[in-house]
């Protein structure tokens, strides 16, 4: 057997490996962000954030094991690429990579539970997407155990095919079905409308940056599996459905021109305090104002509704107190 193409394959891994270590740095740099700008988030938004960078921690160890257990510990055995034993890191690197990114995507499926007005087939449908793509995940690691000899990995083609196929799919959908209820959200108003499309399009790039990751990733294996051009796709495609998570975390008041909790929580009592008392008694004070005053108030008292939602906080119901106020739309960062 002839020696196998150093470019193809440990070239293809260590530029995976570089492009990964970057998207890692931006993700740790997000999560360091999130944890200084809302600190008063609820505690399971916090471990949510905690366990899905452990993961990628993990994620990142294994490919630095894997391109290390090639390149140093066989600097002189090429062929230990193909008759080796498959090195364990490798696999292990598929299913953290798939259970990171099935956990973004079911919160997204959960955003879209709540814009569809709780439409259930479509929010099952995204679940089960994501959760069977998890499951290919776990076949084909557990089978490439038994495969023992890595020149046998395209054996399992069909399996990682519907795995990386299912996964664009997802992404696809959800993108698409969030700009479409988002695009519902539409009021009228310059600036709610402007949110509105800012979000839209969020969603879209989102989905259509994961997607073609993943269609990039099944393509290369498809065409050439007996490659690691594909791994280039692959090591970074988990941590950019972490980083579209936690972007998601962190513009959530920085995008409608609210501030974070460590911004808001500088504010003096003296700012703070008539927010609420306007909201909670504006019956008593809207006989006072003109008419033009009165929309003002009633569109400032839905805005600081949506601040107070944000963060997880549902005692505050001012919207309750105005009998002429349409409903609330539902808030396009929270989940539950």
């Amino acid at each position: 057997m002839s020696s196998p193409n150093v470019e193809d394959t440990l070239g293809a891994a260590l530029i995976g490996l570089g492009v990964s270590c970057i998207v890692f740095g931006i993700l740790s740099t997000e999560v360091f962000t999130y944890y200084s700008r809302y600190p008063r988030d609820p505690n399971g938004y916090k471990l949510l954030v905690a366990f899905v960078w452990l993961l990628e921690l993990v994620d990142q160890g294994c490919i630095g094991h894997f391109i290390y257990y090639y390149m140093i510990s066989n600097f002189t055995k090429p062929l230990v690429l193909f008759t080796g034993d498959v090195v364990w890191t490798l696999l292990i690197q598929v299913v953290l990579g798939a259970a990171a990114g099935t956990i973004v995507k079911c919160c997204f499926a959960m955003r879209v539970w709540r814009f569809s007005n709780h439409n259930l087939p479509l929010t099952a449908l995204i679940i089960l997407l994501s959760l069977g793509q998890f499951g290919l995940a776990i076949t084909y690691t557990v089978r490439s155990f038994g495969l023992k000899k890595l020149m046998y990995a395209n054996r399992l083609k069909l399996i990682a095919t519907l795995a990386l196929g299912t996964g664009a799919l997802t992404d696809l959908i959800t993108a698409f079905t969030l700009s479409y209820y988002l695009r519902k959200l539409r009021t009228g108003y310059q600036k709610s409308d402007l949110l509105v499309n800012k979000l839209s399009l969020y969603a879209i790039n989102t989905g259509a940056l994961t997607s073609v990751m993943s269609l990039g990733a099944l393509i290369f294996y498809d065409i050439q599996p007996t490659t690691f051009q594909f791994l280039a796709f692959y090591f970074t495609l988990s941590k950019l459905y972490a980083i579209s998570l936690m972007c998601t975390l962190n513009t959530r008041k920085v995008i409608c021109g609210q501030g974070t909790d460590r911004e808001l929580s500088t504010q003096t009592a003296d700012q703070t305090l008539p927010r609420f008392i306007v909201s909670h008694h504006s019956h008593q004070t809207r006989s006072q104002l003109p008419l033009h005053t009165k929309s003002q108030l009633e569109i400032g008292v839905h805005h600081e509704v949506s601040v107070v939602s944000d963060v997880g906080t549902d005692s505050f119901s001012p919207v309750k107190d105005l009998a002429s106020y349409p409903p609330k739309s539902p808030d396009p960062y929270t989940w539950q």
